[in-house]
């Protein structure tokens, strides 16, 4: 029997480069691969053309946060006929879906990516407003998730989160997002480390949106006294500002702007440990992606990373806002990294998107089963 046909709506959609955006295109070709439809509907963007079952809408730009669009409700005809929607945001373009499966009534879906509320500070700086801002938020997330038949949340952190938000009996699941293990393998990095002119010796880095929620300084901070090179993949606003922060501590940090995807197998394969600052992850797919390649992990304990990353298994936690604890997990990590690097590479499969993309047809027919 042929997988379900599913709509999927989201505000953001390539060609903005985040979690989001890959995690749909992976699974819609997994699904595709299967004999199964996925059309996914999206801010239009004069930058991207769509592939088949890709239907943008009309958007404009969002001044406050470049690359993103900000699209509208519309319901393209092309993807009305289908079995189940899934809204992975609850803006716009996520609101079209849920018009769409209330219309037709077709089972709802919703992914629980990123907490509404976190957007506040794209649209302020004034922290009474902000605070304002993140209540009417939280109001509307919750407005929004408990229309859905199901809401699929990449991590126990998040479900958590979910089961805060929204006061009634719509079932949250936990679903990672998964990564593509083929794509994401151990490779040489000597290319890599070649073309970005990166000097011999120990690397640590990053890579991601320089967003001041994802509290690179403190990795920064916590780099100065160690004998590595600071590597940082990824743009943002807090750039300019941690460029400052690492020239000040005289830290040896080489900035590399946006990576195309392509190139990140091999930046994660050069670095001897990935550290992630981040307490607001849902999931940190990052993490899991440089984990693929065989590199460790320093992650904050908070958020989503204190169950996305095994201490001693796939890396070391440290005490958010601690530099010293941060610091000292990064030499723990380091101390370690053969070790740690095989233990990486042998959970390698339980990353896998193939194995998500399995619990995500099951959860499609159990909802659909339900509707009927």
């Amino acid at each position: 029997m042929a997988p379900a046909s599913v709509a999927a709506f989201t505000d953001t959609y390539l060609p903005t480069v985040n979690g989001v955006s890959y995690t749909i295109q992976t699974w819609r070709d997994r699904w595709r691969e299967r004999g199964g439809t996925m059309r996914i509907v999206y801010p239009g963007s004069a930058e991207y053309d769509p592939d088949p079952e890709e239907y943008p809408v009309r958007s404009l730009p969002f001044p406050m946060y470049e690359g993103f669009r900000i699209g509208t409700p519309r319901v393209p005809a092309a993807v009305e006929d289908v079995d189940v929607v899934h809204a992975h945001t609850p803006f716009a373009v996520g609101v079209g879906g849920a018009r769409l499966a209330r219309s037709e009534d077709l089972p709802l879906v919703t992914s629980y990516h990123t907490p509404t509320a976190e957007y506040a500070d794209y649209l302020t700086s004034r922290p009474r407003v902000e605070h304002s801002i993140e209540r009417l938020a939280e109001r509307y997330e919750c407005w929004f998730l408990s229309r859905s038949d199901a809401i699929v949340c990449p991590s126990a952190d998040a479900r958590d989160r979910v089961r805060e938000t929204v006061d009634d009996d719509t079932p949250a699941v936990v679903l990672s997002n998964g990564v593509d293990v083929d794509f994401f393998s151990p490779t040489d990095p000597g290319p890599f480390r070649e073309r970005y002119s990166l000097p011999e010796g120990t690397l640590i880095g990053y890579t991601g949106r320089h967003g001041y929620e994802k509290n690179l300084s403190e990795f920064v901070r916590a780099a100065d006294g160690i004998d590595a090179t600071v590597v940082i993949g990824g743009d943002g606003p807090a750039r300019e500002e941690l460029e400052s922060l690492a020239d000040s501590l005289d830290v040896d940090a080489r900035f590399l702007g946006f990576l195309p995807r392509e190139e990140l197998p091999a930046f994660y394969a050069a670095l001897d440990a990935f550290v992630f600052p981040s307490p607001v992850e849902t999931q940190g797919l990052v993490a899991l992606e440089a984990n693929a390649c065989g590199t460790p992990v320093v992650a904050v304990d908070a958020g989503a990373l204190s169950n996305t990353i095994e201490d001693g298994v796939t890396g070391y936690h440290y005490e958010h806002g601690d530099v010293a604890d941060c610091r000292d997990a990064i030499g723990r990590v380091l101390d370690e990294r053969e070790s740690l690097s095989a233990s990486c590479l042998s959970h390698r499969e339980e990353l896998s998107v193939e194995r998500v993309v399995d619990q995500l047809s099951d959860l499609y027919d159990r909802v659909i089963d339900e509707k009927e």
